[in-house]
């Protein structure tokens, strides 16, 4: 393993206390660290000189724009299908069923990512497929972040199309359904848009903290209890969480 550099952790200790504080003053940074005050204040006129951090009138700190310049290069550079391709292989070998990655258009939902299940018995589905929301876990969890205004405007006329004998078609058991996905963190479905298949699914967030997408396992209901469901969804959260991190969320 590659020896960490002290100088350097050091400049990011101090940068990272301003991920909880907008400003700070050179003997807050000192006892919050436990930093000699000759180290802090070297640290802080490097990073000032470097444009990380940008000194302000009290003698106070905040963060710079390079810090800014720095955070949007990243943000640029996210990639969610490519990040959801890792992350759901991750979640697919840990489980061994079918993982997807969708995002909401409109009143479906469209599969940006997948992996295989390990099991010669499978979902079948396509990156590009687009379903509509209501009748899939990723759907729930992505229409459980509207607002009612906005739920009502994507409802448009209450007519909710079925895919599966099981699938939902009564609005007001949907809310139901997406109010107890928002007190869950996640949400299920069972046989509502493909025979014979279950899924749970959770949110995935952005570094803002906008649900932005949703990571769910499904697998065939021979293979489905309420035991492996309670798995599943923990699986599915993890999940959910991982992605999150990688696209900027910090928890």
């Amino acid at each position: 393993m590659t020896r960490a550099v002290p100088a350097v952790q050091r400049a990011f200790d101090v940068l990272e206390l301003f991920l909880d504080e907008a400003e700070l003053s050179a003997p807050e940074i000192t006892a919050r660290l436990g930093l000699p005050r000759t180290t802090v204040h070297e640290l802080l006129g490097t990073l000032s000189r470097r444009g990380y951090l940008t000194q302000v009138p009290g003698n106070r700190y905040r963060l710079g724009v390079a810090a800014f310049q720095l955070g949007a290069a990243y943000a640029e550079r996210l990639d969610l299908a490519g990040e959801g391709r890792l992350v759901a292989a991750e979640v697919a070998a840990d489980c061994g069923e079918t993982v997807h990655v969708a995002v909401r258009e409109g009143a479906d939902v469209l599969y940006v990512a997948k992996a295989d299940s390990s099991h010669p018995v499978r979902m079948v589905s396509a990156v590009g497929k687009r379903v509509p929301a209501h009748c899939t876990a990723v759907g729930k969890v992505l229409l459980a972040e509207l607002s009612g205004t906005e739920f009502d405007a994507l409802l448009g006329d209450g007519h909710l199309p079925a895919m599966t004998a099981g699938s939902t078609t009564d609005p007001e058991h949907l809310r139901r359904e997406l109010t107890a996905a928002r007190a869950r963190g996640c949400a299920r479905e069972h046989c509502e848009s493909t025979e014979s298949v279950a899924c749970v699914a959770a949110p995935v967030r952005d570094r803002t903290g906008a649900v932005v997408a949703a990571i769910s396992i499904s697998a065939p209901i021979l293979r489905w209890d309420d035991e492996i469901e309670a798995a599943h969804r923990d699986r599915v959260r993890d999940g959910a969480r991982e992605l999150s991190r990688r696209l900027g969320h910090p928890g």
